[in-house]
This record gives structure tokens, C-alpha cells and sequence, in this order.
């Protein structure tokens, strides 16, 4: 059953139509209505007569004897003044040390052991069971998972007063545990589950009997409320495992691994294993590459994990056709995970399982519409649109496809960095590894008019970054938000190309940053390709008019290449060898394209395409937003042929992002940019800001910054 869901059919009132029936808890002591009085308890549950029930009337009687709960099932038994609970001794079969050690039921707190069925919870995601009592952490055992293992909904032990039940908002359905709370009536002891928003504050519940003012969350202080999931006593939280916050780190991750893994498994030889800690200095691209390797490995194995656990079934499926003849699927996903991270450009499978009688389909796309939020759908574009079940609508599955190609490059860069020697600079060598090297300025000529064409004046500040970087092999900007670091790095670009150093290449973590950077560079009168995965070559943007695949597109020079391109995309394919023509002259093409930039903008991870990788050598990378990037994916751009490089970013704000736990603790969530801060290298600081008030940022600045 479900504790708040009531009957399932609907009432004829008009309270009937909107909200199902809810749970009673009557109370005989209760003379008035204010039920948040200090001396208000829920002593005593019984059936309410009709008189005592007369807010309620619209409600089919017989339906209401289903949501309520008798008092002979159970006495809560809650003393608000003195804070004290009266509680049953769990039923101990012996009294000897290390009960909990012994054969434990299945609802056992996973945790400690404790099995009383009135102090015990579910997980309905792990299908584990966990107590409400908080042992040597902070929090209760059932909250600690439900928080470290990202789960929301929870279901109520059979055994217990309230029976098998799901918790879930009586009027939406929704089951997240955090969101859930409940409302006293005014005139009875009844209660009904509400999530916070909307259902809480909507203007029906004060028709109702209710009060919304007096929603009160069912997790207060890390437990659940003592009258839905009893708290063990002390004496009973004594007797049981003693488990610490360390522990339940460990065994949570452990679960990531082995689902049925016990707290006894900890001390199995192995389980502990850390990786080698990231240094400041290493002694040679060796030892770097040795450290940092498995780092990448054990990142891209949690997040292969993440997306192969986000299968999702029962979907439903709208089907469209794009302008460019590819078959489109729009659908939702219920049950989004936070952290999913679903990006424009990602892989989905989709397959139909329709039923017996009928065969199974599945296709391959790309992601081209993301939501803002899981109430909108999803938009896929398949790589082949032949075949697919546009008949169909219900009875799809979506999968998400891993692609090893981002950890793959990044675990090339660090071979490369270690066996290549034409990689990067000597001097850029010693820096990056953390030795002690003198500082080197070259000799270049300045321009008179530090200012770039088609971009703002620069600031005392940005005119001193610009100049200082110029002379510099290896030079850090830092700029705090609002301080305009786009067009700082985008006048630098310009100067670099004006000097006659050859290409330049600049790269940021994010297909966001490297489009804004783009934008800028363009209007300074330079000649820009930018470079995306094919996966995002059907995105529009706002620099999708120097995506490498549209200016080729474009181009008047080539009328066999533009003939094939129009044939390919009225039939979908090209015969073979009119396929291997067409490969031929577009390689020529984006080879010419990328030979002529003058600059050359994607993703770190973006400049290990292998259309990069074949005799190109950049003399001077630009990396926007370094300190948003791991230092494996900062390698990818730099072991191009680095001879200067500028990292662009603020070590004060949000680093990089790294799913492993044990890869972030091991050093891999400190990007390079911090690195070389933490050895002395001292940035440039861009300080005037034009984004906020004064006011505003005086706070930030005060307290963030020096």
C-alpha cells in the first residue's frame, strides 16, 4: 500500500476529483484546533465517527476506513514536552555481545543490523534497509544513504505500524522522500503527505480542513519524524554494529562495485586500494604519466558506469523529420538522475521491445534538443532513419552510449608528453612537471595599440595582461567574474597572429566557452574555423557559420563536392564509390580550411581530432576557462607543439568536475592552472569589473579574494 495514495478511484466531490483519501490519527484529548500546541500528541490512533469527521463528508465512507489506521495496530507513543519516546524492546533472542553479527533478517539496517520493523526504512532504488537511528554519524542511517547513494523514495517495513508502505504525496504521486512533508487537520488528528511544491501550497487545501502554513517536513534534523519511523533506543543502537561516517563512505562506494557487498567486506585486502597521489613536482613526463593515468582510468570507469545505469523503459516516443531528411524521436525521461549531465551532441540507443509478436528494433542517434528541465523532451537525431518504427509510439527503451573517445585523448596526450620531445618547449617541459626553472622573457615587438579592432577598449589591467602575456612563454590570467576575460584572451589571440608566430590554437572545456571566444576572435577581423565533434555538427550556434563542416558546405571552389553533398542529403547515401569521391575532396577541403585560419578554436578534448593530429604543430595555445578542466584534458591542446601557453581562468570559482571520489581525492579535481599557483607562479589579475553594482561585488571581492 501506499501511505498517503488512499483509494485509487476518483469521488464524485469535488475534493474526490482533486485529492485522494488520507490517513487519520485521531487523538481523544484533543479539544481544540490548534494542533501545533506544545502539548499536542498523536497518543492514540482510532477510527473517527461521522460527527467527529464532518470536514471530510464529500468522502465515501467505506473509502476512508482503507486510509486509516487503527490503534491496536500501533502506539506512537510521542511526549513533545520532554522530547521521550516509549518504544518496544526489540525482540532479542539472546543477550549475548555481537547479536548483530549473527544471521540478520532481510531488513536489517545494512549499516548497523538493527531490525526492529517499527524503526527500519527501504530504499526503493537499492532495495536495501536501513534504521532511523544515527549511531556515531550525524545523521540517521536511512537519510546517510538515501544522501550519499542519490536516492529519493523509501518504503515502510510490513511489520510496522503503518505496513508495506511507499511514501508519496497524496495528491501528485511524488515519492522524493527530502520533498515530502505532512499537514495536521484543524478539527481532527488527521494528517495527510504533501511535497512541498505545489501541492502544499495550493489554495484547495484550505477547503479542505487544511492549513498549508502547518507543513512540516517528514525529515527534521538528518531522521524521519519519530511517529512514521521509530528512532532505536540507545540502549539498542549500543548493542548494534558500530559503524562511523568513514565506514559508510566506504561501503557506499563499495556498493558502486559489488551491489551485495556486506560492511564485513571492508576488510577484505584490496578493497582499500587508493591510487597514487598527484604531486606538485614530478621528476619526469614518466612519473606524471604513471600517476595521472590511472586517474583517467578510474574517471572514465565511474562515468561509463553512470551512463550505462541510466536506462530508461516505457517510453514514449514523438516522431518527426528534420530539414536535413534525418528522422527525429522527441520523448521524455520520468526519471532523470541529477547527475547525468545529458549534453546536445550525446549518444542515446533507442530500441523497441513491442511485444512477442513483433520484432525488435533499435537505433543510434545524436542528442540535438536537451531540456531545461525534465518536464520538457528530449530531441534525437538517428543516424539512420530507415527502418525505424514511426508506427509505433509506446513500448521504447533509451539507452545511453559511452564513448571512451574524451578519455582515450587524454590518456594519448600523457604518452605523448612523456615519449615525444618535439611535444612542447623545454622550458614549458620543466615548468609543467614543477621544477625550478628561471624565468624567461622573449624577445617580440609590442604593438603601439594594445586594443584589438571590432572589441572594446581595454582597461590599465587588461592592457597590462595583454603585454605581460605577449613576452611571456607561460603565462596565467586570472579573472574574477564580470572582468572580461573573453575579451582579453580574444585580443591576445589577435596580437599573437599579428606577430607572425603562426596559428593559433585555443581551446576551453566547454563547447559554451569555445563558441563565446569564437565570436570575439571573429569580430577582430581574423580568419576562424572553428572545429566541433561530428556529433554537434547538426547544432545550431551562434558561431555556426565558421564551423569547419559549414564553410566547407559553402565553399564555391569545389562544385563536385557541393554536387555530392546536395545528392547525399536528398538520398541519404551515395553509392560506394561516389562515397569514396566525396570523403576524398572533403578531407582536401577541411585540410585547406585548416591550413589557411588563422585561428583554430575547440574543446580541450576536441583538439586531439585526428584532423589536427597529422602535421600540425601550434606554436601558441590559448586555453578559456582552464580551471573548469582536468590537467590530463589540458594536456590534449599542449603536447601539440606548445611553445607558449596562456591559461585563462579563475582558481577561486568551481573546479573541475570529476565524477571518481577516489580520483578527486587523489588529486585530479585541482586543475593546472592551480597547480602552478600553488608553486608561485603568480597570476595576472584582471580587476575592474563590469558585471555587478559595487555593492554587490564588494562582497566576492572582500571575502574571496585578496
Amino acid at each position: 500500500m501506499s501511505y498517503g495514495a488512499g483509494i485509487t478511484q476518483d469521488h464524485g466531490s469535488a475534493i474526490g476529483n482533486t485529492f485522494r483519501d488520507p490517513l487519520v490519527f485521531f487523538d481523544p484529548d484533543l479539544t481544540s484546533g490548534n494542533t501545533q500546541a506544545t502539548d499536542f500528541d498523536f497518543d492514540d490512533l482510532t477510527l473517527p465517527s461521522q460527527q467527529s469527521h464532518l470536514p471530510l463528508t464529500d468522502i465515501n465512507t467505506s473509502q476512508q476506513h482503507n486510509s486509516i489506521f487503527q490503534s491496536d495496530d500501533f502506539n506512537l507513543g510521542i511526549n513533545n514536552n520532554n522530547h521521550t519516546i516509549q518504544q518496544r524492546d526489540l525482540p532479542f533472542e539472546d543477550e549475548e555481545e555481537g547479536f548483530y553479527e549473527k544471521d540478520l533478517p532481510k531488513h536489517a539496517c545494512a549499516y548497523c543490523g538493527i531490525h526492529d520493523p517499527d524503526a527500519v526504512v527501504m530504499c526503493n532504488q537499492t532495495r536495501k534497509w536501513f534504521c532511523n537511528g544515527r549511531g556515531n554519524t550525524s545523521g540517521s542511517h536511512i537519510v546517510n544513504h538515501l544522501v550519499r547513494a542519490k536516492c529519493k523514495e523509501v518504503t515502510l517495513h510490513k511489520d510496522g505500524p503503518l505496513g508495506e508502505t511507499q511514501l508519496e504525496c497524496y495528491n501528485c504521486g511524488c515519492r522524493n522522500a527530502f520533498l515530502l512533508g505532512f499537514i495536521p487537520a484543524k478539527a481532527d488528528s488527521v494528517v495527510v503527505l504533501l511535497c512541498r511544491q505545489p501541492c502544499a501550497s495550493q489554495s484547495a487545501l484550505k477547503d479542505m480542513n487544511w492549513d498549508p502554513s502547518q507543513w512540516q517536513p517528514l525529515i527534521q534534523d538528518r531522521c524521519f519524524l519519530t511517529w512514521l519511523v521509530k528512532i532505536p533506543s540507545e540502549q539498542e543502537q549500543l548493542r548494534a554494529r558500530q559503524i562511523t561516517a568513514q565506514m559508510i563512505n566506504r561501503l557506499e562506494e563499495l556498493w558502486k562495485e559489488n551491489a551485495d557487498a556486506t560492511i564485513t567486506d571492508l576488510d577484505k585486502p584490496g578493497i582499500d586500494e587508493e591510487p597514487q597521489q598527484c604531486s606538485l613536482r614530478y621528476e619526469d613526463a614518466y612519473q606524471y604519466q604513471n600517476i595521472f593515468g590511472p586517474l583517467v582510468k578510474m574517471e572514465a570507469d565511474d562515468d561509463r558506469k553512470l551512463k550505462e545505469s541510466q536506462t530508461q523503459e516505457n517510453i514514449s516516443v514523438r516522431w518527426d523529420m528534420g530539414l536535413n531528411k534525418k528522422r527525429l524521436a522527441y520523448f521524455s525521461l520520468p526519471k532523470a538522475n541529477e547527475e547525468m549531465r545529458l549534453m546536445a551532441g550525446d549518444e542515446l540507443r533507442l530500441r523497441y521491445v513491442g511485444d512477442s509478436s513483433k520484432l525488435t528494433w533499435s537505433g543510434v542517434g545524436h542528442v540535438v534538443k536537451v531540456p531545461n528541465n525534465y518536464g520538457e523532451e528530449i530531441g534525437t537525431e538517428l543516424r539512420i532513419s530507415q527502418g525505424a518504427p514511426i508506427e509505433f509510439s509506446t513500448n521504447f527503451v533509451v539507452e545511453f552510449v559511452w564513448k571512451s573517445t574524451s578519455f582515450d585523448r587524454m590518456q594519448a596526450a600523457l604518452k605523448t608528453f612523456a615519449v615525444d620531445e618535439n611535444s612542447v618547449s623545454a622550458y614549458l617541459y620543466h615548468r609543467l612537471l614543477g621544477h625550478e626553472v628561471d624565468d624567461l622573457v622573449m624577445k617580440v615587438t609590442l604593438p603601439k595599440r594594445f586594443s584589438a579592432p571590432g572589441l572594446p577598449e581595454l582597461n590599465h589591467s587588461q592592457v597590462y595582461a595583454v603585454k605581460t602575456v605577449l613576452q611571456r612563454p607561460l603565462s596565467l590570467i586570472q579573472g574574477p567574474p564580470g572582468t572580461g576575460k573573453t575579451v582579453t584572451s580574444a585580443t591576445i589571440v589577435y596580437h599573437l597572429v599579428k606577430q607572425n608566430q603562426g596559428q593559433v590554437l585555443v581551446c576551453a572545456p566547454s563547447n559554451i566557452a569555445v563558441d563565446q571566444l569564437t565570436e570575439k576572435i571573429h569580430k577582430t577581423g581574423l580568419k576562424v574555423v572553428r572545429l566541433c565533434a561530428k556529433s554537434r555538427e547538426a547544432l545550431d550556434s551562434p558561431v555556426s557559420f565558421l564551423a569547419l563542416h559549414n564553410q566547407i558546405r559553402n565553399l564555391e571552389s569545389e562544385p563536385e563536392l557541393k554536387k555530392l553533398q546536395q545528392l547525399k542529403d536528398e538520398t541519404g547515401e551515395l553509392s560506394s564509390a561516389d562515397e569514396k569521391r566525396y570523403r576524398t575532396l572533403k578531407r582536401k577541403c577541411e585540410s585547406d580550411l585548416l591550413r589557411n585560419a588563422d585561428v583554430i578554436c575547440c574543446t580541450c578534448v576536441g583538439s586531439g581530432d585526428p584532423r589536427l593530429s597529422h602535421g600540425y604543430q601550434f606554436r601558441s595555445i590559448l586555453i578559456d576557462e582552464s580551471t573548469q578542466a582536468t590537467e590530463p584534458e589540458c594536456m590534449v591542446p599542449v603536447v601539440l607543439g606548445a611553445r607558449q601557453l596562456i591559461l585563462v581562468g579563475d582558481h577561486c570559482q568551481l573546479g573541475p568536475v570529476v565524477m571518481s571520489k577516489k580520483a578527486a581525492k587523489a588529486g585530479l579535481s585541482q586543475s593546472l592552472f592551480e597547480r602552478l599557483v600553488v608553486l608561485g607562479i603568480r597570476p595576472i589579475r584582471l580587476q575592474v569589473q563590469y558585471r555587478m553594482h559595487p555593492a554587490l561585488s564588494a562582497f566576492p571581492s572582500n571575502i574571496f579574494y585578496e
